[in-house]
């Protein structure tokens, strides 16, 4: 079914003409605001936020591209033409910092835009997440998801680019259980496919498809639920169920809709 409620999403334009500074401002990205899925996970997260008072804002249609993308193609000159306008938007705002839903943000703010003269405190959800469910504990219903067997798939960007691998299992384990783990996993994991701008391009010569190898591994674990942290592996993996016609079986999730399940949200 789907979710229709209005969200009251605070926005900087909004917040500034009033002479307000959030904390965080939250990242939505490409995905989150175009991709009819991914829209679903950036509600999830919405409303974990509100439903905890978090002090955020959104920059709404002032977001554009982090110029990732463009970086992993090979087009410097567009990459930093967006990053330089997307800092620029972001220091008018005194923007200090940052929660992203993608890894692929994550890691450009972390690591790239310093470069360019963008620093900020950059946070991936899942990290987030770990800590609001650390500062607020008994708040999930675990019961909700104790029927739940859940699997975890390591984005690259997440994990083997920038080393956070126990946040978004904690996060699991506080909302479930302990998550069945995928062979192999964490810095040896798979990766979904789409990563490095491979979204983009047509599929290569081979045998097998890697986000198809990358389910199987999955479905090996005989998990009921594979959780995603990251636009491009959400789609992969989706794609990768439909591929084994089990997408009415098992489902795929991020890991901050099992948070805003487990919360009655």
């Amino acid at each position: 079914m789907t979710d229709t409620t209005k969200l009251n999403i605070p926005v900087m334009a909004d917040l500034a003409a009033k002479g307000e500074k959030p904390e965080y401002l939250l990242w939505i990205g490409c995905a989150g605001a175009y991709d009819d899925r991914y829209k679903k996970v950036s509600r999830a997260f919405a409303k974990i936020l509100l439903h905890f008072n978090v002090n955020f804002a959104v920059l709404g249609t002032e977001e554009t591209c982090t110029g990732d993308p463009a970086r992993r193609a090979g087009n410097e000159m567009l990459f930093q033409m967006q990053a330089m306008q997307v800092i620029e938007t972001m220091n008018s705002y005194e923007v200090k910092k940052i929660i992203t839903i993608c890894p692929h943000c994550f890691n450009t703010f972390k690591n790239e835009y310093p470069d360019l003269g963008g620093h900020y405190e950059v946070v991936h959800h899942t990290q987030f997440l770990n800590k609001l469910l650390d500062e607020n504990p008994g708040k999930v219903d675990k019961k909700i998801l104790e029927n739940s067997s859940i699997t975890f798939h390591d984005p690259c960007y997440l994990g083997r680019i920038n080393d956070e691998y126990e946040a978004p299992r904690k996060v699991i384990s506080k909302v479930a259980s302990q998550p069945l783990e995928i062979d192999p996993n964490r810095s040896k994991a798979l990766c979904c496919g789409a990563g490095g701008a491979q979204m983009f391009k047509e599929a290569e010569h081979g045998d097998r498809e890697v986000y198809e190898m990358r389910t199987s591994q999955a479905l090996a674990t005989g998990a009921k639920v594979v959780a995603t942290a990251c636009p491009f592996c959400m789609t992969m993996i989706t794609d990768g169920l439909k591929a084994h016609n089990k997408e009415e079986e098992i489902k795929n999730y991020d890991v901050a809709e099992l948070v805003a399940m487990a919360l009655g949200l």
